[in-house]
């Protein structure tokens, strides 16, 4: 994985933008019907990345993972994203993060690929 070419600017943007509606709108929807659901869900989204990351995908490895355990925490994101976008926004919002989550996929591609040897 070293000498690799970066991600793309767009890509890390793009799988950024989706996260931060998964760590933001889930809790929010969550925390009516239970504080440490909510809470616990932003410990998982936002704690296993942090610690859990393949090695040479970013600097800073704290506990190495293999690479489709980082392809699984991605996909899980993505999918919070697009579960909070259903619980609070109107439909046609849902509809674009839905639409943003598939570019996200196609985008994360070449990523996916190198992280999982294919």
């Amino acid at each position: 994985m070293a000498g690799e070419q970066p991600e793309p600017r767009y890509a890390t943007g793009l799988r950024a933008g989706l996260e931060l509606v998964g760590w933001i709108g889930l809790p929010i929807a969550l925390w009516p019907h239970s504080v440490p659901l909510a809470i616990g869900v932003d410990v998982l989204l936002i704690g296993l990345p942090a610690l859990l990351q393949t090695r040479g995908d970013k600097p800073g490895t704290i506990i190495a993972v293999p690479g489709w355990v980082t392809v699984l925490m991605v996909l899980a994101q993505l999918a919070g994203a697009v579960c909070a976008a259903w619980l609070l926004f109107p439909a046609w919002a849902a509809v674009l993060v839905g639409l943003l989550a598939l570019a996200c996929c196609g985008t994360e591609l070449p990523r996916w690929r190198r992280l999982l040897g294919v």
